[in-house]
């Protein structure tokens, strides 16, 4: 499982150029480490980089344990926390790594954000993030 960290850092920066209301981008692998993090201008941390080592890791975690339920239930196209000061999106982009995002407390229509302007950045660069199994999202 290797990957070009050049990639991800200018995949991170594209994605945040999706959308304004994106505050915060990390790439984080099967074991929940963040392998590139970005943050959008401007911004004054909420957590920190401690803190988002700690999230990725318990997010994976949690993706992880509802794994066994996709036979039944489909495979996860995205889950979102909606938190007092700000959204949070994980997105599976394979079996080996997970894009996570925090989008503005205020943002109401995520689903098309993610939809529309997330995902599909995401299925254009997928052939980035190796040859494992990706997940398809429809």
């Amino acid at each position: 499982m290797s990957i070009d960290y050049e990639f991800l850092y200018a995949f991170t920066k594209d994605l945040l150029k999706v959308d304004k209301t994106i505050t915060w981008i990390g790439i984080a692998n099967n074991f929940g480490v963040l392998l590139n993090v970005e943050y959008r201008g401007g911004l004054i941390p909420i957590l920190t980089e401690e803190e988002n080592e700690e999230y990725a890791s318990s997010t994976i975690t949690r993706h992880k344990t509802r794994i066994k339920f996709e036979s039944k239930i489909g495979k996860l196209i995205y889950a979102l926390g909606r938190y007092q000061k700000l959204n949070r999106v994980t997105i599976p982009i394979n079996e080996n790594y997970y894009l996570l995002i925090a989008l503005d407390a205020e943002v109401k229509d995520f689903d098309s954000t993610i939809m529309e302007k997330i995902i599909p950045l995401i299925k254009k660069e997928k052939h980035n993030f190796g040859d494992s199994n990706t997940i398809e999202h429809k």
